[in-house]
């Protein structure tokens, strides 16, 4: 297994896990069991993104896909241009 990614957050992480699986590329979560021991402060490195090494490379060109995603043109508010509202 190869760590692929390390999520911000426990909410990044599971939009990603359910992203992946909906590619048919199976990850796991490590890391996860502990978010209770630091409360809400972020540590980086606690978290991350696990698949087998013959999805490795699918998994982070959906990831990096993920993270490159902008907003289509004429959907954010033109109060808030560029910005993403979900």
């Amino acid at each position: 297994m190869q760590r692929v990614y390390e999520p911000q957050d426990l909410l990044e992480a599971q939009l990603l896990l359910g992203m992946l699986a909906s590619e048919g590329v199976e990850a796991h979560l490590t890391g996860g069991h502990l978010l209770g021991a630091v409360g809400e402060l972020p540590v980086c490195g606690l978290l991350g993104l696990l698949v087998e090494d013959a999805q490795a490379t699918r998994a982070r060109q959906l990831i990096d896909a993920y993270n490159a995603a902008q907003p289509l043109p004429g959907d954010e508010p033109d109060s808030l241009p560029g910005v993403l509202l979900c």
